[in-house]
């Protein structure tokens, strides 16, 4: 194997973007041999797959690799908007991604300070465990942080959900697939505690010696499941919609070792269609390649009603605008009347996974000082 000093570590570098352009989210769902299968689908052999990885991994170019889970379908979750005084955004922004386990995206935005709703500076995602009030959460966190209003966004739908910078670099405006999006629902699952120990295994990220062809072995046997019911219990959830993707996910915000940025500009997109419509709408604009997520959420009177949002990433701002005009055409050569639109363009960002477990959500709420029923919905 050839030492790390050797090995390349930038996106850029032809075999590891044949890779990445897998392995950011191209396997879908639980497989067992999910880095045969990156190396299947790229065609680079396996060993060579491994050490890129781990290579990419230990210098920071991928920041995490793990299996996803639908969380949507496992825990209340929402986009959440912050409105809070311009000197408290820093330490607000701080206390949610280093003390809330449960919020995973922290990301400053800002918009035309002309637009309504500009002056929610702070937009996170935030998931609770089942039985518990994302509504009581944020409103904890707000006083912890001084916000002065919040918007609690959920997800109605999904029309799509994925990663794939290195795969979307060089793409044209316009670019979409000719079927409409899938809709996926997001309906809670209930899980038993042994579904529950199985995916807890499942979605802790990997260490760089783990980046192996046995990884599900390893952690069926750290959780004391025998392999096989781990693998049953794996499939069944698998079946049942829960589980996401197995990714690399690329560092694509920061500065990365080799002095490359995988993405420079990720911007928001807001639309506002005609109620009822929200469906139709979301299945043609989840149709455009660009776009990492579209949901259908309501941003109600503090964001002039928008019901269909998306995010897009790009090195460059004109070319993220050109494929927002793209998919804005395309919406009028349909006859769909947006009576509103906007951009929320991302500034300082850090991602995490969300913690969705009711046994970890117990234990934050005992470090908070606080009775974990009293967070109850």
């Amino acid at each position: 194997m050839s030492s790390v000093i050797e090995t390349p570590i930038a996106h850029t570098d032809p075999i590891n973007a044949k890779i990445l352009a897998i392995s950011e989210d191209r396997i879908q769902g639980f497989v067992r041999d999910p880095f045969g299968e990156i190396a299947e689908k790229s065609g680079v052999d396996i060993d060579t797959v491994l050490d890129r990885i781990r290579a990419m991994l230990r210098a920071g170019t991928i920041r995490r690799v793990r299996q996803t889970l639908m969380a949507t379908n496992l825990a209340e979750g929402a986009l959440v908007a912050w409105q809070l005084p311009n000197e408290k955004i820093d330490a607000a922004f701080d206390f949610m991604f280093q003390n809330d386990p449960f919020s995973g995206h922290v990301v400053v935005r800002s918009a035309d300070p002309a637009t309504q709703g500009s002056s929610y500076r702070l937009w996170t995602t935030v998931k609770v465990p089942q039985g518990y009030s994302i509504e009581r959460h944020c409103a904890l966190l707000a006083k912890k942080v001084g916000a002065t209003h919040f918007r609690v966004m959920p997800a109605n739908r999904i029309f799509a959900l994925g990663v794939g910078h290195v795969r979307r670099k060089g793409m044209e405006p316009g670019s979409k697939s000719d079927e409409l999006a899938v809709v996926k629902d997001t309906s809670k699952v209930e899980l038993s505690d042994l579904e529950w120990r199985v995916l807890t295994a499942l979605k802790r990220e990997l260490d760089v010696d783990e980046v192996v062809r046995d990884i599900w072995q390893r952690r069926a046997a750290a959780a004391d499941i025998p392999l096989e019911t781990f693998f049953a219990v794996a499939e069944d959830l698998n079946k049942r919609g829960v589980i996401g993707r197995f990714s690399t996910f690329l560092e694509h915000v920061k500065t990365l070792q080799s002095g490359d940025r995988v993405t420079r500009f990720n911007a928001l997109f807001h639309w506002a269609v005609p109620k009822g419509r929200e469906i139709e709408v979301g299945r043609e604009v989840g149709r455009f390649h660009i776009l990492t997520h579209c949901y259908w959420r309501e941003g109600g009177e503090e964001f002039r009603h928008v019901n269909i949002m998306a995010v897009a990433h790009g090195t460059e701002k004109e070319t993220v605008l050109a494929h927002k005009r793209a998919i804005d055409e395309h919406l009028a050569s349909i006859g769909i009347d947006v009576s509103y639109t906007n951009v929320f363009w991302g500034g300082r960002s850090e991602i995490k996974p969300s913690e969705i477990s009711p046994f970890a959500y117990r234990d934050w709420c005992a470090s908070m000082g606080i009775d974990p029923e009293t967070m109850r919905e």
